[in-house]
C-alpha cells in the first residue's frame, strides 16, 4: 500500500519539526495553531488570543485545500477555564456566518510564554478547490 497522505509544511521561515497540516482521503488534520502573529507577537487579551489563534488555524486549513467553513471538528486548549466566557464570545465572533462545528474545550496547563490558548481542527477539503 502506499502512502497517500499529503504533508502540508508550515510557511517559509517558520520551519518545525512536524507538519502544519496532514491530509488524506478528503479530510484534513491541522495541527494545535497559537496565538502569534506573523511577526513573533502574542496578544494581551484572551478575545485577541482567540481571533490570532483561529487566523492560524484558518491559515492552516486553507493551505491544505480547506477553511473554516469546512471545519468538522475543533479542539480548543485554554490554560484557565475561568476565561470561557470571553473566550467563547470571540470564538462565536470570528466564525459568525460558519455553521459551528462540534467542538471540545479542555483547561491546560503550562503554555509556554503570554499564550494561554491553542486550537486545534479536523476540516473537509472543500470540493470547490
Amino acid at each position: 500500500m502506499t502512502d497517500q497522505r499529503e504533508l502540508v509544511s508550515h510557511p517559509a521561515g517558520t520551519e518545525r519539526p512536524y507538519a502544519r497540516a496532514a491530509v488524506f482521503a478528503g479530510t484534513i488534520w491541522a495541527c494545535g495553531q497559537i496565538p502569534t502573529t506573523a511577526d513573533g507577537r502574542t496578544p494581551a487579551a484572551i478575545g485577541d488570543q482567540v481571533r490570532v489563534a483561529l487566523d492560524n488555524l484558518e491559515a492552516a486549513l486553507q493551505a491544505a485545500g480547506g477553511g473554516l467553513h469546512t471545519l468538522l471538528k475543533a479542539t480548543v486548549y485554554l490554560a484557565d477555564l475561568s476565561e470561557f466566557d470571553e473566550y467563547n464570545t470571540a470564538y462565536l465572533a470570528r466564525l459568525d456566518g460558519i455553521p459551528l462545528p462540534p467542538r471540545t474545550t479542555v483547561e491546560v496547563a503550562r503554555f509556554r510564554g503570554d499564550k494561554r490558548i491553542e486550537i486545534d481542527g479536523i476540516a473537509a477539503v472543500d470540493p470547490a478547490n
